[in-house]
């Protein structure tokens, strides 16, 4: 089957079967991701995804977006200007585990990634990190397979809980808060890339002390076979 892009011109006609498009990618998406974490666990023992949320945007806050951007309300514009209609938010233990993730998605052949945009290492001038990666996937229907965009987002759970927080804060103010709520937001930004950092430092810190642990044990284990082998010979003797 052709894949196609969304246009008027190719039957998607209607504020449902746009919504329905967007629902079926994050399905196809978030099926992917828990394979990969599956998979991970299996190599790895060990998840680096903590849980996974996603949301379409609904109808009115598609035409708030599209209104205070400048474009008419039709199903082109939707979606062409609009990139965040399908969103998925990786949530992560430890900022290293964001990366892995970001790498192991660009890997999967149907996906096509479009852009990513490391609000990690270059926050937003609020204090907002988050990694996010703008793709396609393929959505097959009865008759052709459409092209559809979903965002996700990847952060860590500090990082999740400064966004969300920050996010009502500022719906109260309807984005105009005062400097020193401000202030005080990038002040709390710097605390948690401060924790994420030294939760980072503590889990390699416990990595390595579990392998040494192992390694001893073996070494142990291995001198007391040694001992006793010794010991038999000794006897037999």
């Amino acid at each position: 089957m052709e894949q196609q892009q969304i246009n008027l011109g190719e039957g998607i006609d209607s504020w449902k079967s746009m919504i329905f498009l967007y629902q079926s990618a994050i399905k196809e998406v978030t099926t992917k991701l828990e394979i990969l974490n599956d998979e991970f666990q299996n190599v790895h023992q060990y998840n680096p995804i903590e849980y996974i949320k996603s949301r379409v945007k609904s109808p009115e806050s598609i035409v708030k977006k599209l209104k205070r951007n400048g474009y008419e309300s039709t199903i082109h514009n939707m979606v062409e200007h609009v990139n965040d209609i399908a969103g998925i938010r990786i949530v992560c233990s430890f900022t290293s585990d964001i990366y892995k993730m970001a790498a192991m998605i660009g890997k999967q052949n149907d996906l096509t990634v479009i852009s990513v945009k490391d609000y990690i290492k270059h926050p937003k001038e609020s204090g907002y990190k988050s990694y996010h990666m703008l793709l396609t996937v393929p959505i097959f229907l009865s008759d052709k397979v459409v092209n559809t965009k979903v965002e996700i987002q990847i952060r860590t759970m500090a990082m999740d809980f400064w966004a969300s927080l920050e996010h009502k804060i500022f719906y109260k103010f309807e984005g105009d808060a005062p400097d020193y709520i401000s202030k005080e937001l990038r002040e709390c930004s710097e605390i948690v890339s401060v924790l994420d950092d030294k939760m980072l430092s503590l889990n390699q810190a416990i990595t390595l002390a579990k392998k040494r642990q192992e390694e001893e044990r073996r070494t142990e284990g291995i001198q007391i076979g040694e001992r006793k082998i010794e010991s038999k010979k000794r006897f037999v003797s």
